[in-house]
């Protein structure tokens, strides 16, 4: 995800347009391959010496400078760190510290003369540490400050082509602005069913709350709540919108609209992207996902309750002329064969929560469980 300082827009008429690439410009290509260079052959150097050698490759300031940071961020996200040190820098840290204390004390109690500051010899704290530790001098100076960012190392790097590169690059400009979304309108149409049930289990998936409205045959509008439009967790949950775009971008045919709060005043503005502005999902088109926690909870309810079959549900249960709601599990009562649609609710917030127990015994199955997180405090305060 792009940092704040990399985010390049321009507004006009009261909206954010974010400045993309072209991804079939031969500048652009020739940078991207550059940097893709650097990463693949970095193995070994630090997080500063990488970032180093992208200001020696692109530096001069100015807009195009801001441009190659964030393709750098990009690939830095696709890159695996680790901490290089013979013991833990904590711990080396802790006796250096004492024994330089130690050291101090002992010039200022041996000093041929009172006041004056004798002289502070860094290596001989250093040789003595490292005799203590059986290390070399400098791997105990190397190991110091091993787990500050800029002295991570390069383990892994996770490649992709230059042109995948710039396609991930736009793509992270515009997460980055919905990341200051209010509410995100995004309408789809002329989709096959398949397409539109893996939307809804995004949605799910990243725990999004929303209403849709429409139908399998006409389309459908979701209404997506922002990440500023809640009281709580809005950075978890901003990169939850975030990271839905990719899957939206599979479709053919859609219309996304935000309203935003942009800049240190938050100020109302808007963001508009549709299928004809070009911008390629970096996600394969595989699917669904289960999350970490839905999975921990359907091992957990196959041991609590072994006489009732769980599994994941296909249906899209419309709710008159309310949307739809989607259910995460069929669960079957073996001896009886009752059946009854589980949804899981992740973030929610009082209002979601209404509209389901109102509509839900309307036009809802005849059993149905909502399953509510406890771990939103401020939101239960709310109720």
């Amino acid at each position: 995800m792009l940092t704040g300082d990399l985010v390049r827009v321009r507004v006009a008429k009261q909206r954010v347009i974010p400045l993309y690439i072209d991804r079939d410009a031969a500048h652009w290509l020739e940078a991207a391959e550059s940097l893709l260079l650097l990463y693949r052959e970095g193995k070994g150097m630090t997080r500063g010496e990488i970032e180093s050698e992208v200001d020696a490759l692109f530096g001069g300031g100015g807009k195009a400078t801001q441009v190659h940071r964030g393709l750098a961020k990009v690939l830095e996200d696709r890159a695996e760190f680790e901490v290089v040190a013979d013991i833990p820098p904590e711990e080396v840290r802790a006796k250096v510290f004492t024994a330089a204390a130690e050291y101090r004390r002992r010039l200022l109690t041996g000093a041929s003369v009172p006041g004056q500051r004798p002289r502070f010899h860094r290596d001989e704290v250093l040789r003595g540490v490292a005799a203590e530790l059986q290390l070399e001098p400098g791997a105990v100076l190397n190991s110091l400050f091993a787990d500050l960012r800029d002295e991570n190392r390069l383990l892994n790097f996770e490649d992709i082509t230059a042109q995948r590169l710039i396609d991930r690059y736009n793509v992270a400009l515009a997460q980055a602005v919905l990341l200051r979304s209010v509410l995100v309108r995004a309408e789809v149409r002329h989709e096959r069913p398949a397409r539109y049930r893996q939307l809804f289990r995004r949605l799910k998936f990243h725990r999004l709350l929303y209403r849709v409205e429409g139908s399998m045959r006409d389309g459908y509008v979701f209404h997506i709540d922002g990440p500023l439009s809640l009281f709580s967790a809005t950075t978890k949950y901003g990169l939850q919108v975030a990271w839905f775009l990719p899957a939206l971008l599979h479709c053919a045919d859609f219309r996304l609209d935000a309203e935003l709060r942009w800049g240190p005043r938050r100020e109302p503005r808007s963001f508009h992207l549709e299928a004809g502005d070009g911008l390629v999902s970096h996600q394969a088109d595989t699917g669904t996902y289960t999350p970490a926690e839905l999975a921990a909870f359907v091992e957990r309810f196959r041991q609590v309750a072994p006489a009732w079959e769980i599994s994941e549900s296909t249906d899209v249960i419309e709710l008159g002329r309310e949307g739809v709601w989607v259910p995460d599990y069929r669960l079957v009562h073996k001896p009886t064969g009752t059946e009854v649609l589980l949804e899981v609710v992740g973030f929610w917030k009082r209002s979601s929560l209404e509209r389901l127990l109102r509509l839900l015994p309307l036009h809802g199955p005849p059993r149905f469980v909502l399953a509510v997180g406890d771990g939103q405090d401020e939101a239960r305060r709310a109720m």
